[in-house]
């Protein structure tokens, strides 16, 4: 089962637009060798507890989660799916609040189509 480790540049998702997502910095999500992660979009910031999976011959990770938004507490659950181009497509819950389907790619990657 390949792990998805590192840092990932949100580059959709269903709620948001870029503009949206890259408000505070670019919208990324992260998973360690650990189990942990992080992830920040719009004022959003999230430090994760992840456990990784295998769903329909892919390597999901999925993930409960706390953070801030805009300083108030946060909280929620999420999944992440590593496809078979590299990409991870997943979603994001917050607790009795918004929830979006987001694609993320490698950081190296999307930094390379923003400077088309």
């Amino acid at each position: 089962m390949r792990r998805p480790t590192g840092r990932w540049r949100i580059v959709e998702m269903d709620m948001w637009d870029r503009d949206a997502i890259d408000l505070v910095e670019p919208g990324f999500i992260e998973f360690a060798d650990d189990g942990t992660g992080e992830f920040g979009f719009i004022a959003v910031r999230g430090w994760m507890d992840c456990r990784t999976t295998e769903r329909d011959d892919h390597t999901v990770v999925e993930f409960s989660w706390d953070g801030d938004d805009e300083g108030d507490q946060v909280s929620g659950r999420g999944w992440a799916a590593l496809l078979d181009d590299a990409t991870l497509q997943g979603h994001l819950f917050i607790h009795l609040g918004d929830d979006s389907g987001f694609r993320a790619e490698p950081f190296v990657s999307a930094d390379r189509q923003d400077r088309r």
